[in-house]
């Protein structure tokens, strides 16, 4: 009997006592281990995610890219076969997680992310949808590939993710993971799954000014330096026309 595979889910939150209950308690069969990243909670997240069972890692400096480096690094001693990410505010709906989990399990995606369909259209506020239109739009227009969201809910292979050596720190994490991965040349695939408002808490990012500013800008930035870092690449590989490669002599 072939064992299954080792799936880890990392779940960053930031002052989500109140939404986590519903969060782990929705975790599918499957998921081996549960990470819950506490990014400098000021309330009883660590307390809450422990109660439920999961493993907690602290992560004092606010950022989601923080808090997803920081499951990461704790997975590392001893790798899973395959990591999911959700969010912890409880709008991620993981009945559609095994969903995503089965092609990669099935080694026939590498790569796969929730597209989400708001199940009321508040779920998503009009910065978000114009900020995941506007990036999407600028990766098709770079990288001739058609994202339709920067969802949060993801599936990736391990040594995938590991090859795709993230560093994005704060709101760019999403973007930089879906940029690698095609210059990775990484099997990806978006399958629709339901989104709803958060169960509980307050919003510290899309429904706030400054966070949507901030996370907004930094999307950008992260698009912008991969465009970047593409073209240098690109010049190292065309050497000019005649040019000759001449061993020194040692």
């Amino acid at each position: 009997m072939i064992a299954p595979p080792d799936i880890a889910l990392i779940i960053p939150a930031r002052n989500e006592e109140l939404a986590l209950p519903g969060v782990l308690g929705s975790v599918p069969l499957g998921i081996t281990r549960v990470v819950v990243v506490d990014n400098g909670s000021t309330d009883g997240t660590a307390q809450v995610a422990a109660h439920w069972g999961a493993q907690v890692v602290g992560e004092p400096v606010p950022g989601y890219g923080r808090a997803c480096l920081a499951g990461l690094a704790c997975l590392r001693h001893k790798p899973p076969a395959i990591v999911a990410f959700v969010d912890a505010d409880g709008s991620d709906d993981l009945a559609g997680l095994p969903g995503l989990i089965a092609p990669v399990v099935a080694g026939e995606r590498d790569f796969m992310l929730g597209r989400r369909v708001p199940v009321e259209r508040a779920a998503l506020s009009f910065q978000q949808r114009f900020g995941h239109w506007l990036a999407t739009g600028l990766i098709r227009l770079f990288w001739r590939h058609r994202y339709r969201d920067l969802g949060p809910m993801r599936v990736i292979r391990w040594g995938d993710l590991e090859r795709l050596a993230m560093a994005d720190r704060a709101f760019g994490w999403t973007v930089e993971m879906q940029v690698r991965a095609i210059k990775a040349g990484l099997r990806i695939e978006e399958i629709d799954v339901p989104y709803h408002r958060r169960s509980a808490g307050t919003s510290k990012i899309s429904r706030t000014i400054g966070g949507t500013v901030k996370a907004g800008s930094t999307i950008l930035w992260v698009i912008g330096r991969e465009v970047f870092q593409g073209l240098r690449q690109k010049q190292r590989r065309e050497l000019p026309s005649g040019t000759a490669i001449v061993a020194e002599p040692h």
